[in-house]
């Protein structure tokens, strides 16, 4: 469950970090894999708070490596070359451990390929056998993730895939906005605001989900806030991993170009719609149409448009949707 301590609007989100990706010199070999877009682009709008759980169980700095080992339903995380130093319940119990301190994260973004931190397709040499594969997972991460299964979470080398780094970005400040509403408290009322102004943001996920989540805030008034709450942001971050194609972006941006119908003459309309479908077959990007939609409704504002997440929903600077 979401985090119940306070998380002032005014602060900067919170996103853990694996701390070599800061440039912290904690890997087995004395090193680190220091990515400038986290300490850099990212640290203009979020604190990060740094993790290394191997220096955190006492491995130390430079140390024997560690690899996984096993089955992917029986993994052991043990020295490369001492298979008797054997680390696993220390990285599970930290991660459980971290996954409680660190409650009022809303992302997490974990180093690739490592036996600690990797969320996938780690290597792992099983029993008996010389060649690897890559079925593992690192054991901290797996009891980080499963202790908090909400949580936004990616890998630092997904994110260099400009789709995938606008979805995590998105996700982040969607949990964000979550994390804030469970600080003042769910309401039926609360509930419906929120879902509201995240309609056409789930609506570029996917007609489906759109439609389901719809349906379960309906419900809200003939079951327990508690219980409705809970299912509804399981499923909402659930469709919000989804990948938003250019089809169901194009849906949406069509569907806000009806609501200016009335403001502008036909050739403003037909350039919005031209866009919009240059936009759908791949050749300019996101951010084109956008802008002018946002220019168009500075000009003839619409408070349901208004309120809407998607047309901002995360700051510009980081200028995610220029890729997408």
């Amino acid at each position: 469950m979401p985090s119940k301590k306070e998380i002032p609007s005014t602060k900067k989100p919170t996103l853990g970090i694996s701390a070599c990706l800061l440039g912290e010199e904690v890997r087995f070999d004395g090193g680190h894999k220091h990515d400038r877009w986290i300490s850099g682009t990212l640290s203009e709008f979020f604190d990060l708070v740094a993790v290394c759980p191997e220096v955190a169980i006492g491995l130390g700095t430079p140390r024997p490596p560690i690899q996984l080992q096993g089955s992917a339903d029986n993994i052991r995380v043990v020295g490369s070359k001492d298979p008797h130093l054997d680390v696993t319940e220390d990285l599970r119990q930290y991660g459980n451990k971290m996954a409680i301190q660190l409650d009022s994260l809303c992302g997490y973004i974990f180093k690739s390929k490592s036996p600690s931190c990797g969320l996938e397709r780690v290597r792992l040499l099983p029993a008996g056998k010389t060649s690897p594969n890559r079925e593992g997972i690192g054991q901290y991460a797996a009891a980080f993730t499963k202790a908090q299964p909400l949580l936004p979470v990616e890998e630092e080398g997904r994110l260099n895939d400009p789709i995938l780094r606008d979805n995590f970005i998105e996700r982040v400040f969607c949990y964000r906005r979550w994390q804030d509403l469970e600080h003042t408290g769910v309401t039926p009322a609360g509930l419906i605001e929120f879902h509201t102004r995240h309609k056409l943001l789930l609506l570029s996920h996917g007609v489906v989900p759109h439609r389901n989540l719809g349906r379960l805030i309906a419900d809200s008034g003939k079951r327990a806030i508690r219980e409705i709450a809970d299912e509804y942001i399981e499923r909402l971050m659930q469709t919000l991993k989804r990948r938003a194609s250019r089809r169901s972006h194009a849906n949406v941006l069509q569907h806000l170009q009806g609501y200016l119908k009335r403001h502008l003459d036909r050739d403003d309309r037909q350039e919005l719609t031209e866009l919009i479908e240059q936009y759908r077959l791949g050749r300019v990007p996101l951010v084109v149409p956008m802008t002018l939609l946002r220019h168009y409704f500075r000009r003839h504002p619409d408070p349901y448009v208004t309120s809407q997440i998607y047309l901002n929903p995360h700051p510009p600077e980081l200028m995610l949707r220029n890729l997408i």
